[in-house]
């Protein structure tokens, strides 16, 4: 009998072998998914803009988790902002959208929409009420006062957001605050973020990051075409058009150096910025104006799906320039497509994995135009391509965040008050 079962074990190791992951790992990872799919939680969201095809990195974390939630079982309803997400779309891939009213301005909206959405998920009675952000984690007090269990992701100290006046500076720190110490339960989409929520409040934070799904190379090229752009020729960046991004600086330092006769930022180069304001200001309009004075540059506004694809596919360099991240989605989706990249050096882009010769110094216009011209003459060749996209999806995968997402719900809801 003993003979029996190590021979069968032997010929399952073997059909499992192709696989490459061990039997004993398999078996702990089937029982772990079997006691998650077990339990059947309502889940609130709120604290995003909404979703599909909205600009943003919460608006990227929250369509992923969410998708994977639903297929372990969860019901997840989000609380969507009208203006964004209209009411048109009511399911998404099996999650609930509830549009909800709110003004579409930067200093209003997100308060209106998460005060209202308090009162509104306590109509649909949620096992957990998930807020994302610290600005709407200023009303936790009044969810815990109605009675809901409440999960607060931490995206990131968004006071240190340019963007921001004294005024919402002050108030996002007293979210920040609130939050952290009212909430059941902390989540931060970083190391950084959770050192520094434990340091200042002394509570426990479960480190749960940005995801990507690993994409297929798009072979198409539509849209190159259309925007007058060749494969591997063009440098890419993408984000919302305000001034923690900087792409005032990855404009200027392309202008400056593109014309030089040594190089490869010749004029066969261009530059492509994919993204658009959420809300016009002084700083989208000069942005534009800055474009334009070069016929190399090119902004495309907000691009999702194939023609996003596509020129994720055959970009030539990937540059992130930020002065302020979270945890950079865009740069791990850059980086998952096998894409040689260089970024800024604040902690949140070194969190991600590239090597330090990749970094420049924020602000630095001269070196990031040299690190520019330095990583267009240096593509990355096939086996770096094949080492980054292994780390990308060895760190960053959605279904096991969204395992140890649901550890965190069941660990708030089985907690008594």
């Amino acid at each position: 009998m003993h003979n029996r079962n190590a021979m069968n074990k032997t010929h399952m190791n073997e059909f499992i072998g192709k696989n490459s992951i061990p039997l004993d790992l398999k078996i702990e990872t089937l029982n772990s998914r079997a006691t998650i799919h077990s339990v059947k939680l309502k889940v609130a969201v709120l604290g995003t803009r909404g979703f599909p095809n909205v600009q943003g990195g919460v608006e990227t974390h929250c369509e992923q988790l969410y998708k994977q939630l639903v297929t372990m079982g969860c019901e997840v309803l989000v609380f969507t902002r009208k203006p964004y997400v209209g009411q048109g779309v009511n399911i998404y891939k099996g999650i609930k959208l509830i549009p909800l009213p709110c003004p579409r301005s930067k200093f209003l909206e997100t308060f209106f929409h998460t005060f209202i959405g308090i009162f509104a998920a306590k109509i649909y009675s949620p096992d957990i009420l998930h807020i994302h952000a610290i600005g709407p984690s200023l009303f936790i007090p009044l969810a815990r006062l109605l009675g809901l269990k409440v999960i607060m992701t931490n995206h990131g100290p968004d006071y240190e957001r340019k963007k921001w006046g004294r005024l919402a500076k002050i108030v996002l720190r007293l979210g920040e605050n609130i939050g952290s110490k009212w909430s059941h339960g902390i989540i931060s989409i970083s190391e950084t973020i959770a050192k520094n929520i434990t340091n200042k409040y002394k509570k426990n934070v479960s480190v749960l990051p940005n995801g990507v799904i690993i994409p297929e190379i798009v072979q198409s090229d539509t849209a190159l075409k259309m925007y007058g752009i060749t494969k591997g020729n063009y440098i890419l960046s993408v984000g919302r058009f305000v001034p923690e991004k900087g792409f005032h600086d990855l404009i200027d330092a392309f202008c400056k150096y593109q014309n030089q006769d040594s190089g490869r930022l010749s004029g066969r180069w261009k530059l492509v910025i994919v993204g658009k304001a959420d809300h016009e200001d002084w700083y989208s309009t000069n942005l534009k104006e800055k474009a334009q004075c070069n016929d190399n540059i090119v902004l495309t506004g907000f691009l999702s799906g194939v023609p996003l694809y596509e020129l994720y596919s055959h970009a030539g360099l990937f540059v992130l320039p930020s002065y302020y991240e979270g945890l950079p989605i865009v740069l791990l989706e850059a980086m998952s497509y096998g894409l040689s990249c260089i970024a800024s050096d604040i902690p949140a882009n070194r969190n991600v994995g590239l090597p330090d010769k990749r970094f420049f110094t924020a602000g630095n216009i001269k070196e990031l135009a040299l690190k520019m011209q330095e990583f267009t003459d240096k593509p990355l060749d096939r086996d770096g391509k094949i080492r980054q996209t292994e780390l990308i999806a060895k760190r960053y995968d959605w279904h096991k965040i969204a395992i140890k997402t649901m550890k965190v719900y069941k660990s708030v809801v089985n907690d008594n008050p």
